[in-house]
């Protein structure tokens, strides 16, 4: 087989890079709060008490670990498509169109993590913390929006080079 398939890892650049260096971290902490509920579920099994503020990491590990996964699956175009109206024009055409919506995904991505970005920035300068185990949050929305400026890096990629996948 000599053509690109749906599992070959996406080809070389800085984008591809990052995008599938944040979904193997992302792959890492949902496989570490996973361990962390089955640790806290034992724990509470065994000793009547969970892992303190259990709760507080698998929230914060499993939304970075979606956060990680969204650029890879932007830059592999693993996103749902309906084609139910655009099945039957040309090629060019529906290469036009996904185009048209990888720079409207880019944008709203770009928009997002900006917003993020200056909410990492509040949370950090009034020191905005967890309620159980008073970790600062604003780390996790800053990784949150690095992950969805990487997902607009993407999509603009796809939007770039219609017909490539990666």
């Amino acid at each position: 087989m000599t053509g690109p398939s749906a599992a070959a890892p996406p080809r070389g650049g800085a984008i591809a890079l990052l995008c599938r260096a944040l979904m193997l971290a992302g792959g890492a902490t949902l496989l570490a709060t996973a361990l962390l509920t089955v640790a806290s579920v034992l724990r509470r099994w065994l000793l009547g008490q969970p892992i303190p503020g259990d709760f507080e990491l698998v929230q914060a590990g499993s939304g970075l670990a979606v956060f990680g996964f969204l650029a890879f699956g932007t830059l592999r175009r693993a996103n749902i498509l309906v084609d139910t109206f655009t099945g039957w024009l040309p090629a060019t055409l529906c290469r036009g169109i996904d185009a048209f919506w990888n720079l409207v995904w880019a944008a709203a991505a770009a928009l997002l993590a900006w917003r993020m970005a200056l909410g990492a920035l509040d949370a950090l300068r009034s020191d905005t913390r967890s309620m159980v185990l008073s970790m600062p949050l604003w780390w996790a929305i800053g990784l949150g929006a690095l992950a969805l400026l990487a997902t607009a890096l993407a999509a603009l990629r796809c939007a770039l080079r219609p017909g490539e996948k990666a």
